[in-house]
C-alpha cells in the first residue's frame, strides 16, 4: 500500500472511540457560577468533603467499568481543585481524525482554569496531534463554544449541532465548523417552561448504530425535521426521549467501541429513566453500560460530559 493511502486509512473518522479522556476530582463542588443558565444542577443535600469523597469514588468506578469493556482510559486527576467541574473534560476540547485538538473557550470564568497542557502530553504519548486550534482567546470578546457539550459532532459525515445558547455562540460555531470542514446544522431546543437548554449533549447524542434525541424540545418544526433527517442518515436506530427523560440526563450518553463491540454509556440515573422498549431498542445494536454518578449529576452534567472522546490517529 502506498504512504498515500496509508496516510488517508490512517485518517478514517470512528463515530464511536474506543479511548476516552476523564479527570478523577478530589475537591469536586456544585458550581455557583454555572447555576444560572444550567436548569439541570441542583443543591446537594450532603456537600462537602462527603460530596467530594463521593465524587472521586463514582468517577473513578465509571473508569473501571470502561476498562472492562476494553475501552481505553486516560484518568488524570484533579488534585488541586482547579474548577468545580474538573470532572467534566469535554468542555474545553475537543479531538478530531486529522490530529487536531481545538481548545474551547468558556462562559464561566472559574471553569477556565480546567484547560490543562499535561493532559495533551499524555494523549501525545499515544496519539498524533498534529496541530492545536486555540480557540480560548474567544473568552475575552464573549464568545462561547463549550466543546463536545456545546456541539455534537457526527465525524463519520461531518456534520456538527448546536443548540443556541449563552454556551454555544453561533459566529464561533460556524468559525469552528468551517475550521474543521463540518457542516453546521443550529437550532433552537427549549424546555417546557421556555428556558434554552444549555448543552446540546444533554439533549441528543450520536453513536455509530444508535442515536438519542429529545425532538420535542426543538419548538422550529422546520428545525425538527432537519435535526432528525440528518439523524437518520447517520445511525439506524433512534430513540426519542421525552422532557422528563431529558432531565434525568438519559441525553446524556455516548456510544463507545469496546472490545467486544459498541457500548452506550450512561448513569443509572439515564438507565432508569428509559422505557422498556427503548431499552430493547438499544440493545439491538449495542451493549449498555451503566454507572452510579448521581453525586456529579448535582452540577448539572452525567456520564456523556464526564468523557472526552478521542479521535486522535494513533501512533504507529
Amino acid at each position: 500500500m502506498s504512504a498515500e493511502l496509508l496516510t488517508a486509512a490512517h485518517l478514517v473518522p470512528i463515530q464511536s472511540p474506543s479511548h476516552v479522556v476523564m479527570v478523577r476530582p478530589h475537591r469536586f463542588s456544585v458550581n455557583p457560577d454555572t447555576a444560572a443558565d444550567n436548569a439541570f444542577q441542583r443543591n446537594l443535600t450532603q456537600g462537602g468533603r462527603a460530596a467530594a469523597e463521593q465524587a472521586y469514588r463514582e468517577s473513578t468506578q465509571l473508569a473501571e467499568a470502561l476498562t472492562r469493556e476494553g475501552i481505553g482510559v486516560t484518568l488524570v486527576d484533579d488534585e488541586q481543585g482547579l474548577s468545580p467541574d474538573s470532572v467534566f473534560p469535554n468542555n474545553w476540547f475537543t479531538t478530531h481524525a486529522d490530529g487536531r485538538v481545538v481548545l474551547c473557550p468558556m462562559f464561566a470564568p472559574n471553569r477556565r482554569h480546567e484547560r490543562r497542557s499535561d493532559v495533551l502530553e499524555l494523549l501525545a504519548r499515544e496519539f498524533e496531534i498534529r496541530e492545536v486550534l486555540d480557540f480560548s482567546a474567544e473568552e475575552d470578546g464573549g464568545e462561547f463554544l463549550e466543546g463536545t457539550g456545546s456541539v455534537v459532532i457526527d465525524h463519520r459525515r461531518g456534520v456538527a449541532f448546536g443548540c443556541r445558547s449563552h454556551r454555544l455562540t453561533p459566529r464561533l460555531f460556524q468559525r469552528y465548523c468551517a475550521e474543521l470542514d463540518l457542516e453546521p446544522v443550529l437550532f433552537d431546543a427549549v424546555d417546557s417552561s421556555g428556558t434554552p437548554i444549555y448543552h446540546t449533549n444533554v439533549m441528543m447524542s450520536v453513536g455509530e448504530t444508535v442515536s438519542v434525541l429529545a425532538s420535542g424540545l426543538i419548538p422550529q418544526p422546520a428545525e425538527r425535521d432537519g435535526v432528525l433527517n440528518q439523524l437518520r442518515c447517520s445511525s439506524e436506530t433512534i430513540v426519542d426521549l421525552s422532557e422528563s427523560q431529558v432531565q434525568q440526563f438519559a441525553g446524556n450518553v455516548l456510544q463507545l467501541t469496546g472490545s467486544a463491540g459498541p457500548v452506550l454509556a450512561m448513569s443509572t440515573t439515564a438507565y432508569r429513566a428509559l422505557r422498556a422498549d427503548q431499552v430493547a431498542a438499544i440493545r439491538r445494536t449495542s451493549r449498555i453500560l451503566t454507572s452510579d454518578v448521581s453525586t456529579i449529576e448535582s452540577s448539572g452534567g452525567s456520564v456523556r460530559c464526564m468523557l472526552a472522546g478521542v479521535h486522535l490517529p494513533r501512533r504507529q
